[in-house]
Formats: structure tokens, C-alpha cells, sequence
């Protein structure tokens, strides 16, 4: 039996792979090292701690700016005797409970939001009031309510956390769309049942930014209120170690102290954030 004969749209012509050549090309050295994220911001990095030091060794004048290697030798004995190593974890555990403290009031909220008008107004109007105030500024209420210590430095991170993880939350809920809204509704899902199985997934990179956006400033208001106070039963986070140090005038160790601050922040954005990125709005194909 004669076989029938191909279709048109199915004839390949034989082409030598060579032709593609282009497309098999080897990347170059200096290719390979520009297309990694990595290597381009260790380059920033050092950049910037070169333009440190040299204007630094510049101004010859450590009260002013110490240069980049006293403050890494600072750095490197401070972290050898153990103090840095302390005062970072103190300040890690106070913030912890504030931004725990803050993320679980504002899912409250937000789901009592997405499930009655009354709670939509509430949190419309409370992020209104409240997300402009800094937190900072209750700092004097908290040490009236709460006295000096870490509950007062709790409050007001609850305040910084609270209200833009909140806004984000809500915004994305709202962001989601009505086809999304209908497959929940029609499998029977409702109050927080639809929150968590439909609005959250859907609405998940608004809540990580919110999150990245909550802990900049829980971050950056912990540090300030331990500036002000940051003692408790003798001891003290980074903030009252750049305040001690500032103090007896030993200003390589007060930027010490602010490196310390610098790399935490570095380490919780790449190493965590970027890491819930990447398992779930890159792998889900949400990432723009």
C-alpha cells in the first residue's frame, strides 16, 4: 500500500545546524559576569566603599567620617568580643514581636474588610487617621502608658507594621478579580474559607510588598526608638549601642553599629524575601 503523501506545512527542509550559529554562540567572560545580579551589585558595593575611603582618608578626620577599614576593623572586634553579635540579637527579638504583633492585627482587619461594610469603613478609616502618624511620634505616649523597656518599643512598632501591611493587604484584595471571586463563590467558600483559598494567593504580591514595606519600617523605627531609649534591665539593642558609642566619642564603632544595621537589612531582603519571591510569585508566574 502506497504511502500517502505528506502535507505541505509537515516538509521540514534538512538545515545544518550551523546555520544557527548565532543562537549556540558562547557567551564572553565579560557577558557571563554583567547577566549575574550578584556580581553587578558586589561591584556597586565596592564602589561605594571605595568612594568612602578615599574621601575619608580625605577629610583625615575620624570624629567626622572614620574610613572604610576602621570601620571594618571596629566591625571585626566588636563582632569578635561578642558585643555586635548581642546587641543584634536583642534588637531581631523586640522587632520580631512587633512585626508579628502587627501582621496578625492586620489580617484582622483587613478580613473583617473583605467580609462587612462596617469593617471596610473601619479599616479605611483607621489607615487614614493612622498610617501618616509616625511612629516615632508615640514614643512619649508609650513611655507614659508603658514605662522604658521593650513593651513601649513593641507599641510603637505595632503602629509602623501595622497600617501599610494592612493598606497593601487591602488593596490587593480588592485587586482581585471578579472571575477569581466567582470560582470561590461557587465552590461554596465563604468569610475566611475565601480569604485564605482564594483572596490571598490571588493578592499575594500585593502582601509581600506590603511585608517588605512593614518591616522597612518597623526596621528603621526601632533603631530611632532605641536611640531615645534603648535600655532595658541593662541591656540594649544596636540603637543604644550606636548611642553608647556616640557617647565616649568612639565614632568607628557608631558606624560600625550602622554597617550592622545596613547588612541585617540586606540579609532578611535577600535572603528571605527575595526567597518567598521566588517559591511562589515567580513560581506561580505572577511576577510582571
Amino acid at each position: 500500500m502506497a504511502s500517502e503523501p505528506m502535507r505541505p506545512e509537515y516538509v521540514r527542509d534538512q538545515v545544518d545546524e550551523h546555520d544557527f550559529g548565532v543562537i549556540h554562540k558562547p557567551l564572553t567572560a565579560w557577558e557571563r559576569v554583567y547577566g549575574n545580579g550578584l556580581v553587578r551589585k558586589a561591584f556597586i558595593l565596592l564602589a561605594l566603599a571605595a568612594m568612602w575611603q578615599a574621601y575619608a582618608a580625605y577629610l583625615d578626620n575620624s570624629l567626622v567620617l572614620p574610613t572604610f577599614l576602621d570601620t571594618l576593623r571596629a566591625f571585626g572586634s566588636r563582632i569578635a568580643d561578642g558585643e555586635l553579635l548581642t546587641k543584634s540579637w536583642v534588637s531581631i527579638k523586640v522587632l520580631l514581636y512587633g512585626y508579628a504583633i502587627g501582621l496578625v492585627l492586620a489580617l484582622v482587619f483587613t478580613i473583617l474588610a473583605m467580609t462587612s461594610r462596617v469593617g471596610n469603613d473601619l479599616l479605611e478609616t483607621l489607615t487614614a487617621m493612622l498610617n501618616p502618624l509616625p511612629a516615632i511620634a508615640l514614643l512619649p505616649l508609650a513611655m507614659i502608658w508603658m514605662g522604658l523597656g521593650n513593651p513601649s518599643i513593641i507599641f510603637v512598632l505595632v503602629h509602623a507594621v501595622m497600617w501599610p501591611i494592612a493598606l497593601n493587604m487591602h488593596s490587593g484584595f480588592l485587586g482581585v478579580s471578579g472571575t477569581m471571586r466567582m470560582v470561590g463563590r461557587n465552590y461554596g467558600l465563604g468569610g475566611i474559607g475565601f480569604v485564605s483559598r482564594i483572596l490571598i494567593p490571588a493578592a499575594f504580591p500585593n502582601i509581600l510588598a506590603g511585608l517588605k514595606i512593614g518591616w522597612a519600617f518597623a526596621w528603621r523605627t526601632l533603631i530611632a526608638a532605641e536611640l531615645v531609649f534603648g535600655t532595658s534591665s541593662g541591656g540594649g539593642g544596636l540603637g543604644w549601642f550606636i548611642y553608647e558609642n556616640k557617647n565616649v566619642l568612639d565614632i568607628p564603632a557608631v558606624f560600625a553599629g550602622l554597617f550592622s544595621v545596613i547588612i541585617i537589612g540586606l540579609l532578611v531582603e535577600n535572603l528571605i524575601f527575595r526567597t518567598v519571591e521566588q517559591r511562589t510569585i515567580r513560581k506561580w508566574g505572577m511576577h510582571s
